[in-house]
């Protein structure tokens, strides 16, 4: 055996070993949900709309892909989620959530949903129709029930 495909084994051989060990990090296994407490409603025709490109981030109906099981991919999506609930949950209506101008802006601009998540998610990807119909779908949610604004950042 060369002394390069030698190294090159020891440097798989770590490589393997840290991967394995990044999987006995509690942090980013916990797929758990905060209660819900009051849901945000949308018009029938955009929930699956809403759903598909928001829901697992910004709600607690979160579809966990197998993927979110095995670090270190697990740390960023588990960290994804965190923050788009924090952000803004459909989940929880009756909270502070950021204003309507907010929200739509980070649709019109591109910003929602994130490219990491469209790379993955097929359906996230938004044609302009659809960008249109969440903002309208964002728009009829505040006005039929507004949140109590005040999160956002």
């Amino acid at each position: 055996m060369t002394q390069r495909r030698r190294r090159l084994l020891q440097v798989a051989a770590v490589l393997g070993a840290l991967f394995l060990l990044l999987q006995l990090i509690p942090y980013g296994h916990d797929h758990g949900a905060p209660a819900s407490t009051k849901a945000a409603t949308f018009p029938a025709s955009d929930r699956a709309l809403v759903a598909g490109a928001c829901g697992d981030c910004h709600s607690n109906r979160t579809v966990w892909p197998w993927y979110s099981n095995i670090a270190p991919i697990s740390l960023l999506v588990v960290n994804d989620v965190k923050g788009g609930r924090e952000h803004l949950n459909f989940s929880q209506w009756d909270r502070p959530q950021p204003s309507l101008g907010e929200v739509l802006e980070s649709i019109r601009e591109g910003e929602m949903p994130p490219l990491q998540y469209k790379v993955i998610h097929g359906g996230a990807r938004l044609s302009a129709a659809e960008r249109t119909r969440l903002e309208n779908a964002m728009q009829k949610a505040y006005a039929a029930d507004p949140p109590p604004v005040g999160r956002g950042g």
